[in-house]
């Protein structure tokens, strides 16, 4: 099953509907009025909508999905990648996306 995505607000917005014509059901924070929402807030409504999260704030979730496991919680996975022009983000981010899946991705933390 393909992964299911959540971009926070740090990902251009863009890159939602290129992700949506591409066959990838993503959602960007900004269509979900969840902007300006804190990390974890944002990481528990994607683990609520069962969506990878996917972010350029590399420091923060990593402390979080280490602090989710370490306390029971369960999330349908975080993608972080450093910030590249959005062409390279989106074409490593596909290149990622097929090696992947909702199921492999459950309490998982993937780099770009």
């Amino acid at each position: 099953m393909k992964i299911k995505l959540f971009l926070d607000e740090d990902v251009h917005f863009g890159l939602a509907s290129a992700l949506q014509k591409r066959g990838y059901d993503a959602v960007h924070v900004s269509g979900l009025n969840l902007k300006g929402k804190a990390d974890e807030e944002q990481l528990r409504y994607a683990a609520e909508l069962e969506r990878c999260l996917f972010s350029f704030n590399v420091r923060d979730f990593i402390i979080l999905h280490y602090e989710w496991l370490q306390h029971g919680h369960e999330h349908f996975g975080i993608i972080v990648s450093k910030q590249f022009p959005i062409a390279q983000t989106f074409s490593s981010l596909l290149k990622k996306l097929q090696c992947l899946s909702q199921e492999s991705m459950k309490n998982h933390i993937e780099f770009l």
